[in-house]
């Protein structure tokens, strides 16, 4: 039953809210298929094809409601798109991936706050439970349930349509879809407070969606992109914390942790992606992850190359992230001088003067050139902006290490 629920949710939520119009009778109706189907198949044994018998049921059940609740004058226009009470092999094979991208587009309209399009997807397309979502976003159940009540009321009120956009359109949309899912993904990998370095309920719903998307839209550059950054960056998981919780840096990570079957998938997926012109920007951040899963060692990466696509990237999608992450590979590439001078550059950005990374990263290159006054001192700020425990602790370790060598140095 679990993996009926994490393969078919979206699915068969997708086919009855075609039927039922509404995603509050869809949603229940579901619920109630997966509940007949604890009793039926402990009976009579799995299905051979589960997501079709599971939605049959909800769309039964959903036809059941309408008609108890609506005249049957007004009930007949919506019944005549689904073609009758059952679904067969052929409607099922003809409508799947239609039905779940109209649900994917729904729930990430632009009309809906972003924060509302993730909470939605991460609720009716990956099936997430209304206290699981509240967890994902660090509040409270009862103020999710009511942020997915005004969301889904604002699809109502706001006349949201349930379908695939118009091809001239689609671009764009797929381009807001795709950034819920990165942004899903990225509040995983790394959670932005709390005492866990990794949300894996995200990271894991993130790349489900991302190759849901893949499945649907198989030709589209930036959802090949954005596969292949996932799972080039989740690749690293295993690598990323010592037994005993401590955050470790890609310079120092056992690269042999590192899930090579996932790097493997995720190289094909950006040969695939960099062929279209002009690349996306998923394309061009999956290409640096791979240069950095390709390297042997840190010492053998190629940061040369990394600067090259980052200068690229910044033409592509201006952000201070960007700009700080190419600063950083200067320092690399070129030295911890040349990345302080990056750096410096950045200084006068408001965004990034309380973004923890740019203090840090200062903080390493003033270390690497011996300033240790100075380091601490950025060390300190990056622990006064920074939430995530982990990081917190990594910081405080750092700076322990550089007073420590200061108490022994000559004077």
């Amino acid at each position: 039953m679990a993996d009926a629920h994490r393969n078919e949710w979206a699915y068969v939520l997708a086919a009855t809210l075609r039927v039922a119009r509404d995603m509050d009778i869809a949603e229940e109706c579901v619920q109630e298929a997966y509940a007949s189907a604890l009793n039926d198949w402990a009976t009579h044994g799995v299905p051979k094809r589960p997501g079709a018998w599971l939605t049959t049921v909800a769309r039964h059940r959903a036809l059941d409601q309408l008609r108890r609740h609506t005249r049957h004058d007004r009930l007949m226009p919506l019944l005549v798109e689904s073609g009758g009470d059952s679904l067969d092999e052929s409607e099922e094979d003809s409508h799947v991936s239609d039905d779940r991208l109209r649900l994917i587009f729904t729930c990430c309209h632009p009309a809906l706050a972003l924060e509302s399009q993730i909470a939605l997807t991460l609720r009716y397309v990956c099936g997430l439970t209304t206290s699981e979502v509240a967890r994902a976003f660090l509040i409270k159940e009862s103020a999710m349930a009511a942020r997915l009540t005004r969301a889904k009321k604002k699809i109502a009120t706001s006349a949201i349509p349930y379908h695939v956009p118009a091809a001239a359109e689609l671009s764009e949309r797929v381009d807001a879809v795709l950034d819920v899912v990165h942004l899903v993904f990225t509040t995983g990998h790394t959670a932005p407070s709390g005492g866990q370095l990794v949300r894996e309920d995200l990271t894991s719903r993130a790349l489900q969606l991302a190759r849901m998307l893949r499945e649907l839209l198989p030709d589209n550059p930036g959802v090949s992109g954005l596969l292949a950054l996932l799972l080039l960056s989740d690749a690293r998981r295993h690598a990323r914390l010592s037994l005993d919780g401590t955050l470790i840096l890609l310079e120092d990570q056992d690269r042999s942790k590192w899930d090579h079957d996932a790097i493997e998938e995720g190289i094909g997926l950006v040969r695939e992606s960099l062929t279209h012109r002009p690349p996306s920007r998923f394309a061009l951040m999956a290409a640096i992850a791979a240069v950095h899963a390709e390297a042997s060692s840190f010492s053998e990466t190629d940061w040369g190359e990394i600067v090259a696509i980052y200068d690229v990237l910044r033409f592509t999608w201006p952000s201070p992230v960007v700009a700080l992450n190419r600063a950083v590979a200067v320092g690399f590439a070129r030295g911890p001088q040349a990345g302080l001078a990056a750096l410096d550059e950045l200084s006068g950005d408001p965004f990034l003067a309380q973004y923890a990374y740019f203090a840090s990263a200062r903080a390493d290159f003033l270390a690497r050139i011996g300033n240790r006054e100075q380091a601490c001192a950025s060390y300190e700020l990056a622990l006064q902006v920074s939430e995530n425990e982990v990081e917190r602790k990594f910081l405080r370790e750092r700076l322990a290490a550089l007073g420590a060598q200061a108490a022994v140095l000559p004077y």
